[in-house]
């Protein structure tokens, strides 16, 4: 176990104004709250601070990470209290305590829901200072080196947690370093022996070119101490994870590899990188396509290297990067590198960086509504894709995922843009927007202010981001499609009322209602979840329905409620079962079904009233009531009253299926399984395998028709099955 004195030193190392006493002091207070509690391995319980302590020390991070990193289970796993904490150590360390005992109860191992909702909650807490983020992945780190003490079922959820979220979240604030040694403790966890066959192909083949590799390196470095450049020249191996990921992404062997070897520059200056590239470049042919600039165009993690591929020596393809110092410090260390003490010094932790800005972004997206499981899905998609990076006509760049069409680079730019996006030219010629979008491309998205984007959208669009939007952007569509439908119901409510209706008015009546406002209010009325009836009395209080039957009167209607079936008559709420008529009309009124397709328990349905002939009830979704948009006074709202004994309603299905014997009898069994009666069958044929059979049902509720569709998809001859609504 580190001693105390082992830990400031570590720290004074790279900075000399270390806060001794305030090290001292946590180190002493840690090491009393957790007292004899021990670990998996049976280790004291204070040996992993002190080992997340000591992670962190390699960063150079500042006193008060050191300090968080000590103090990090104390609140969650002792006696400590946020208080306590405040008041010995500032409530800076306080709040960074405080923010990783809110992560360390989340429980990332969880099914789909939680898991998700956990992850939004972490975010959330590492977005107010990124330094609980950096503490929290070398939490994470000393656990995945010491997960061989945990039983193997939970060992194997915590390495799956980690190669899905904690790693590719390290590669998204450029903690390569961190990454690495994330994803090869997590491969070495769940694929031991995938793993040992990799890194023992890799120690081979390391052993085999030790001598090539060598003089590769010497060459390369004379070559540019003979044109002055000051250089390092280092060959790299690529790791075991990232090898394995590879030949399962592309289905290659080992033997079949190229790049598992490297060699990295590290230069002083900027100049001296694309120096490099022009010595390179002009001793040894470059490979055509393997050429990329990340200096100029720097990846959204900070990332910035140049990258290129040349026949080297002995005819061999050499991958070189070519970086300065500092590139080399936030390429190992990413965000973390924004804080390194140099001479003593250390400059703030950079807000603005890259990186930063990407968790911001990604944050952002929580308040717009999305469910915990597609935040958890956009964030993935956008943790594991590489980029490509893209150009507006006036030059500002986007970095997009590899795959990205002009659809997720109208998003980009702006949800406005996207939503009305209609067109792209694509360096300056017309493309369609489903076009895949290449490194350099210029975009310039044509639009049109009417414009609504298409839900299928959402399928093509690559990024989180372009697909949250597009489905808000279809759920705000259908809600105003209800709103406007609500309105048309309310006005006619207020009219039959004799009460006078304006939006100010309904306005006054939003608490009444529960409502926060108006669009709520006529969506919730055109979905069928508030009666028309509530909203008149909502505005006026005052107002009474009077529900007179005897003969020669004439009540409101109001909103009437459905019984029967065949021959059903409406019945005014609450009423002992006599008819109630409707306005102009004597005697009960004969109400039917329409003629195609019917309606059944569970539909939003509506009246059409006939003169003389009754009630026609259709579902919402009917096309036929299209024919009767310009006749408002026929319309009449109504609902099922279900009470009773359980009755039979008629619906129609459409069913394409492969001809062949049996098909029908496997089909009318299924359907009789489900206690659905079959009134009539009728058949369409529409080419010699296939052939279509038209279903009249009676059938209790749409939950019963809809168990009815899905067990009839199920079916290996059936190829298609839709109910008919006329």
């Amino acid at each position: 176990m580190m001693r105390q004195y082992e830990l400031v030193d570590r720290v004074r190392k790279y900075n000399p104004n270390a806060n001794e006493d305030l090290l001292n002091r946590a180190y002493v207070y840690a090491m009393r709250a957790h007292g004899a509690q021990t670990r998996a391995s049976g280790d004291p319980y204070f040996t992993h601070p002190l080992e997340v302590a000591a992670i962190l020390t390699e960063m150079k991070l500042d006193d008060a990470t050191i300090v968080a990193a000590v103090l990090h289970d104390t609140i969650e796993d002792t006696a400590a209290t946020r208080a306590e904490i405040d008041e010995i150590f500032g409530p800076e360390i306080g709040a960074l305590v405080d923010g990783l005992t809110k992560l360390k109860r989340l429980d990332l191992v969880s099914k789909k829901a939680e898991q998700a909702e956990n992850f939004r909650k972490l975010l959330l807490a590492i977005a107010e200072d990124v330094r609980v983020l950096l503490v929290k992945l070398a939490d994470r780190l000393h656990n995945m080196r010491t997960l061989h003490f945990v039983n193997p079922d939970k060992r194997a959820r915590i390495a799956q947690e980690t190669l899905d979220i904690y790693a590719p979240l390290a590669g998204r604030m450029g903690m390569q370093l961190m990454r690495d040694e994330l994803e090869n403790l997590a491969f070495k966890n769940l694929n031991p022996e995938a793993f040992a066959l990799v890194s023992t192909r890799l120690a081979d083949l390391r052993n085999d070119n030790s001598e090539l590799i060598g003089a590769i390196e010497a060459e390369l470095a004379e070559e540019l101490r003979k044109r002055g450049i000051n250089a390092e020249v280092r060959g790299r191996q690529k790791q075991p994870y990232s090898v394995w990921a590879k030949m399962e992404r592309k289905s290659v062997a080992f033997e079949q590899l190229s790049d598992i070897f490297g060699f990295r520059v590290v230069v002083d200056r900027v100049e001296d990188c694309y120096a490099v590239i022009g010595i390179v470049h002009t001793k040894w042919p470059s490979v055509p396509g393997r050429f990329k600039d990340y200096i100029s165009t720097p990846k959204q993690n900070d990332y910035r290297s140049i990258h290129t591929t040349v026949v080297g020596p002995g005819r061999q393809r050499v991958e070189l990067q070519v970086r300065t110092h500092d590139m080399h410090d936030i390429a190992r260390n990413g965000i973390a590198a924004h804080a390194l003490y140099k001479d003593g010094v250390a400059p703030a932790l950079s807000q603005e960086s890259s990186a930063y800005q990407w968790l911001k972004r990604t944050i952002d997206m929580l308040a717009d509504g999305d469910s915990p499981e597609e935040f958890l899905e956009h964030t993935r998609l956008e943790l594991f894709h590489d980029q490509v990076f893209c150009f507006t006509p006036k030059g500002r760049l986007i970095a997009l995922p590899r795959g990205a069409t002009p659809i997720d680079f109208a998003y980009a730019v702006h949800t406005s843009v996207g939503n009305s996006a209609v067109g792209v030219k694509i360096n300056g010629r017309l493309a369609p927007l489903l076009a895949p979008l290449a490194n350099g491309d210029e975009v310039e998205i044509i639009r049109a202010e009417t414009q609504t984007p298409p839900a299928a959208w959402e399928s093509i669009a690559v990024t989180g981001k372009a697909r949250a939007a597009i489905r808000r952007a279809s759920r705000e569509a259908v809600r105003a499609q209800y709103a406007g439908l609500g309105r048309q119901i309310v006005l006619r409510a207020f009219e039959r009322a004799g009460k006078p209706f304006g939006d100010d008015k309904l306005k006054l009546a939003l608490p009444r209602l529960a409502r926060s406002n108006i669009e709520d209010v006529l969506a919730a009325v055109g979905r069928g979840e508030m009666f028309s009836g509530d909203v008149v009395k909502a505005v006026h209080p005052d107002f009474k329905e009077e529900r007179k039957t005897a003969a020669g009167r004439r009540p409101d209607p109001g909103w009437f409620k459905m019984q029967k079936a065949a021959g059903m008559q409406f019945k005014a709420p609450g009423s002992t079962g006599h008819a109630l008529p409707i306005r102009g009309l004597r005697g009960d009124l004969p109400v039917s079904f329409a003629p195609d397709g019917g309606a059944v328990p569970g539909d939003r349905i509506v009246g059409i009233l006939t003169p003389g002939e009754g009630v026609t009830i259709y579902p919402i979704q009917a096309s036929a009531l299209e024919g009767f948009d310009d006749q408002p006074e026929r319309w009449l709202d109504v609902r099922w009253d279900m009470e009773g004994a359980p009755e039979l309603f008629p619906a129609k299905v459409v069913v394409a299926g492969i001809n062949e014997p049996g098909s029908l009898g496997a089909i009318a069994s299924l359907i009789g399984e489900t206690g659905a009666n079959i009134d009539d069958v009728q058949f369409n044929k529409i080419s010699p395998d296939f052939r279509e059979m038209i279903f009249e049902l009676q059938v209790f509720d749409l939950k019963h028709l809809t168990d009815i569709l899905s067990r009839l998809r199920a079916l290996p001859m059936v190829h298609r099955v839709e109910r008919v609504i006329g």
